[in-house]
């Protein structure tokens, strides 16, 4: 679960100091451990995402409602040095297209979020095998994961790709998708390929997240996934 917060700009100190006494008495283990990050680009830049999991809608169900306690902390010194608005997303991890297979910490986020077109979304996962047997086979050390929106929306967020990076180097670097995309799959499959994400998808965008581990309930290391 990912919610979305800007904070009161007159009281940034403020709510940050709530967020981490918060998360790092509430939310530092378990199902409801909670990462933050700060949007660095974008129209959110700014903003911070306050992350809960990995966890499971039925670990939600046992958790139960905060306690009073629980609540009357968030409520006072949280959302009191936030503005009102803010969006919650629930994100499902797709480990047929993601890569942890090292541990690692979180650093840098690279988030490349992709708006399935109706009915499509079958195609689309087609499509992200390929993308996967690239990546698996040119850039095996590389660290992402693959998310699917469980809910539906109207703005773009039902699917993301996410890089994890410490240094921000390599994106100054050629991209060579293209080129590994024909090495993997065949002289002028990229042409093809980017007409079937053109006829499965109405667009895309991207931003760049920084982990912040002084607000987070953890120190935001992220343990290797085997593969099946």
């Amino acid at each position: 679960m990912n919610v979305m917060m800007t904070p009161n700009p007159e009281k940034i100190a403020e709510f940050e100091a709530g967020v981490a006494a918060h998360n790092k008495k509430y939310h530092a283990e378990g199902p409801n451990q909670v990462n933050v990050f700060w949007v660095a680009s974008g129209e959110n830049s700014g903003k911070y995402i306050w992350s809960m999991g990995p966890t499971a809608w039925e670990a939600m169900d046992a958790a139960g409602n905060p306690d009073a306690a629980h609540t009357a902390d968030w409520n006072t010194n949280v959302a009191a040095h936030a503005l009102p608005e803010m969006e919650t997303t629930y994100w499902k991890g797709d480990p047929a297209h993601s890569n942890f297979s090292k541990d690692f910490t979180l650093k840098n986020l690279s988030i490349f979020m992709m708006d399935i077109k109706r009915f499509k979304a079958m195609e689309f996962v087609a499509l992200m095998d390929k993308v996967q047997k690239v990546f698996k086979a040119k850039d095996p050390d590389r660290t992402w994961g693959s998310y699917f929106n469980e809910l539906a929306n109207n703005n773009g967020q039902d699917y993301v790709w996410v890089d994890f990076f410490d240094k921000s180097a390599w994106m100054g670097r050629d991209n060579k998708f293209p080129q590994w995309y024909e090495e993997v799959h065949g002289e002028g499959t990229f042409a093809e390929f980017l007409k079937e994400i053109e006829a499965t998808t109405d667009g895309d965008r991207q931003e760049l997240w920084m982990f912040r581990a002084d607000l987070s309930g953890t120190d935001g290391s992220v343990t290797a996934v085997a593969e099946n």
